[in-house]
């Protein structure tokens, strides 16, 4: 049976429809992440799991039991939020001991608790700073141990890193993930950001005008995305239309056709004369912009030297694995 299954959820505001017969099944130990466009529903679910907000229908149950009637408190649920909500006049310590002053847990109990996930979180040098003393990584590191440290059923995360640079986003995301799995915490992880859910999950439920639109592993949705929406919100895939894709392929095609940037080779022999109209350094890709038989497509390439460089202009040579060819609806 399903650590968390969510049956027939309904929400509305106000009149309006932000989802409704959600459906979806969560494995215990199971990193989940909800990935979708800003208004999609996702935070909403995720705050009706928690409790924070109401549902109109439905079940959410918890271990087998229906939690929509408890409150938040008695659902054992752990929620980590974009903005850090931490207590300015507490130290570290303190505010992660919060939640526990709230459970009436005894002094010492409180104390090893605490000490042990800041040590978790690597913070336990931290322990006697006030939040303005530390950087919005360190902070984000303390509302998350203040989660775990009560030791949380379920956890959940609402786009935790989004207010962080990249290369901190990347520590603490690999950082989130290795915890995850030392505790086997059962998450639900909450962004947009197709990288993070791409190497932090387990499965990703992929969400569109309050619908899981795809569910599945990060390799499932790249390669083999359902329609167009998942196709054109997962990677950079070139879209083509039944004629544009005729065109290229020279054969006759009746539906749109999806084709991943890296599917694409260019050489100096090849099946497509092409040529480059322009191109994008993005680090270890480059990014060509080309046009073949006046349908126009994104090539992604890796970045192995500036000899392989090819300048705007040139013609070249394209070849399609076939295999990479996606039909969407």
């Amino acid at each position: 049976m399903s650590y968390v299954s969510v049956q027939n959820l309904k929400k509305n505001y106000a009149g309006t429809t932000v989802f409704s017969d959600i459906n979806c099944e969560i494995n215990k130990g199971e990193f989940v992440t909800l990935l979708g466009p800003s208004g999609c529903g996702k935070s909403t679910l995720l705050r009706c799991i928690a409790g924070l907000t109401p549902v109109d229908g439905g079940k959410i149950l918890l271990d087998g039991v229906d939690i929509v009637p408890l409150s938040p408190q008695k659902r054992g649920i752990g929620m980590v939020f974009q903005s850090y909500a931490l207590f300015p006049n507490m130290t570290v310590e303190q505010n992660v001991a919060f939640g526990l002053r709230m459970q009436k847990v005894n002094a010492d109990d409180s104390h090893k608790r605490v000490a042990e996930v800041l040590k978790l979180v690597e913070l336990n040098d931290f322990a006697s700073r006030y939040p303005h003393q530390l950087s919005g990584g360190q902070c984000q590191r303390v509302a998350l141990a203040r989660s775990l440290v009560t030791r949380p059923r379920l956890l959940l995360l609402d786009e935790p890193l989004s207010a962080l640079d990249a290369r901190i986003r990347k520590h603490l995301r690999e950082q989130i993930r290795q915890i995850q799995r030392e505790l086997g915490l059962t998450t639900i992880f909450v962004t947009h950001d197709q990288e993070e859910a791409l190497t932090m999950s387990d499965r990703i439920f992929l969400m569109n005008q309050g619908k899981i639109v795809q569910s599945g592993d990060a390799e499932t949705l790249y390669t083999a995305p359902v329609d167009l929406f998942a196709a054109s919100f997962i990677g950079n895939y070139n879209l083509l239309d039944a004629d544009s894709a005729s065109k290229l392929l020279q054969r006759p095609i009746n539906h749109r056709i999806a084709i991943r940037p890296e599917a694409i080779e260019l050489s100096l022999n090849g099946e497509l004369d092409a040529q480059i109209r322009s191109h994008s350094l993005l680090g270890n890709v480059i990014r060509y912009r080309v046009e073949a038989r006046g349908v126009k497509l994104v090539v992604d390439v890796l970045n192995r030297s500036a000899a392989d460089l090819h300048p705007d202009g040139q013609r070249l040579a394209l070849s399609i694995d076939p295999t990479a060819l996606c039909e969407v609806a």
